[in-house]
């Protein structure tokens, strides 16, 4: 048992992953004009602000700063800022010495670091029925990739940053006849689930799909109402077509992530993956994160981290506490990582205190 650690299913992975040498972290990036949506998406200080948020987030992990915008994203919560997840990601990787990839799986924004191109077109507004132009792009792409890093690597941890992820999480779960609604997690203590099911019920019709009646695969469902790192996600699991063990690092997007690759391939073995995310997510109260895992997959075990900001010193990491900003980035499954490896609880979140002052 690791303090911060809390296992739903089987620890398998975790200790191989805490003796494994040479694993690697990609964090995914993308955009979907659906966080442009009022009042959706907490994943930036405005809605037009949120688009910003996936290239700052990987540049804060190249660089420790950001390029493509002036200020780093952050949740202003009275008068201390809760810092974005990024940057528990990057003291994570960093306290662990895990070296790190980016993946643009289409971004509005680009980023100004070196990083793996999925896909030409960033994600539409979901309401529309059109939401991933080019799923069949990002998919074999990462596809490829997947496998080449499996070839390299004994092990992925994969994380993901979009605004609005939750919601088009939604959408897909929704589409792929998942009883979803008022299920997912939010960025924001307020989970507008009203609004998310009114938008995902407008792509669905606008798509011409009824979940209901019709036989909706999971590049389907991701075209109509998903967006392009969960395109991403399933190509990378399915390109390493189980020859080595997964870490998923996020809760609801990896829940739609998992159906979507059960969609395709319905015999996959979910023993092979396990998803890791912060305590924030898996005791969210508006949520029902292992309820969705349960309905996809009995087999997939779920870590839950718990960086014990409670006892942290830096205000803005205390508003994670009260149900802001949760996840993002993998920064649950980076710490996940950091923890299996070996580093104390209390030493990682010093470690994340330094890296948001």
């Amino acid at each position: 048992m690791i303090d911060g650690i809390t296992t739903y299913g089987s620890t398998e992975l975790m200790e191989y992953l805490g003796e494994v040498i040479d694993p690697v972290f990609i964090c995914t990036i993308g955009t979907t004009e659906t966080s442009l949506i009022p009042g959706l998406s907490g994943a930036g200080a405005t809605p037009e602000l949120t688009e910003y948020t996936p290239a700052a987030d990987s540049e804060l992990m190249v660089f420790g700063t950001v390029k493509c915008m002036e200020e780093i994203p952050q949740t202003v919560v009275g008068k201390a800022a809760a810092p974005t997840p990024a940057m528990l990601t990057k003291a994570s990787l960093e306290i662990a010495d895990i070296p790190f990839i980016i993946a643009d799986a289409g971004c509005k924004i680009k980023p100004n670091i070196e990083c793996m191109r999925l896909g030409n077109e960033y994600g539409r507004d979901i309401r529309t029925g059109k939401g991933v132009l080019n799923p069949l792009e990002i998919y074999e792409n990462a596809h490829e990739l997947g496998a080449e890093l499996a070839r390299r690597h004994p092990m992925l941890i994969i994380g993901e940053s979009i605004a609005a992820g939750t919601t088009t999480a939604l959408g897909v779960l929704r589409a792929l006849g998942y009883d979803a609604n008022e299920k997912v997690s939010g960025s924001m203590p307020h989970n507008p689930h009203d609004m998310k099911t009114k938008i995902v019920d407008e792509g669905l019709e606008n798509a011409g799909l009824n979940p209901e009646t019709d036989n909706i695969d999971g590049l389907q469902a991701i075209g109509a109402v998903g967006d392009p790192t969960l395109a991403a996600v399933t190509g990378f699991v399915l390109g390493v077509d189980e020859q080595i063990p997964l870490i998923l690092a996020g809760g609801t997007q990896m829940a739609a992530a998992c159906a979507v690759i059960k969609s395709i391939k319905p015999a996959f073995d979910f023993s092979k993956i396990n998803l890791a995310t912060t305590v924030y997510v898996v005791g969210d109260e508006t949520a029902d994160l292992l309820g969705l895992l349960k309905q996809i997959d009995e087999d997939i075990t779920l870590h839950s981290v718990d960086p014990k900001f409670e006892e942290s010193d830096h205000d803005g990491l205390k508003n994670y506490l009260d149900g802001f900003v949760k996840e993002g980035a993998g920064a649950g499954g980076a710490m996940f990582t950091a923890l299996a490896r070996g580093v104390p609880v209390e030493k990682l979140r010093k470690k994340i205190e330094k890296t948001c002052s």
